[in-house]
């Protein structure tokens, strides 16, 4: 579940909540009971660092041992970063 950021526009409180995606957003402040809150918009609480994605990482069975697929990549060919040929713009 995502915390939320609400504002009050009446007394100007600021609070988080973790609510459910399907949820109302909250209208009452806690601090003054004016029906004044407001969502505001934040930054996610998270970074994604790395690499990149594996090829290995969402395939399943036969698919999931590629490097064995009969194809041969010659060492001279640049690193992706884990990505599929570059095609994340990585290459």
């Amino acid at each position: 579940m995502p915390f939320y950021e609400y504002r009050c526009d009446a007394c100007g409180h600021e609070l988080e909540a973790l609510q459910k995606m399907s949820d109302a957003p909250l209208k009452e402040c806690p601090e003054c009971g004016e029906s004044a809150l407001v969502k505001l918009v934040s930054a996610a609480g998270f970074r994604l660092k790395g690499g990149g994605w594996y090829e290995t990482d969402f395939k399943s069975g036969k698919k999931k041992n590629v490097h064995d697929s009969g194809e041969s990549k010659s060492s001279s060919e640049p690193k992706t970063g884990g990505c599929a040929g570059g095609a994340c713009g990585c290459a």
